[in-house]
């Protein structure tokens, strides 16, 4: 660790909300497989309840940047995807 610098984790708590529960598993299901390149300094858990996506991340801040702009990207592609495909059918 440099000088100056801190011991505390950062963390970060987003929720996604998503128009139904199975939108949401699908973005789950979408986002969970991408495990982060770093084996060290950044956690994340992602997780469903009712119509939410939760993420959390925790760590290093510029790690912790690096990590939240990547998942925002592959997110907006998620959103994307199921916006031009509709609503998902039931099976």
């Amino acid at each position: 660790m440099a000088a100056g610098e801190s011991s505390r984790k950062v963390e970060l708590w987003l929720d996604v909300p998503f128009p139904s529960e199975r939108e949401a598993s699908i973005a789950l299901r979408a986002l969970s497989p991408d495990r982060e390149p770093r084996r060290g300094g950044i956690s994340k858990t992602l997780s469903v309840s009712e119509t939410t996506l939760s993420v959390w991340t925790a760590d290093e801040a510029r790690i912790l940047r690096v990590s939240v702009s990547s998942f925002l990207d592959h997110l907006s592609l998620v959103l994307q995807t199921m916006q031009s495909f509709g609503p998902p059918v039931e099976v």
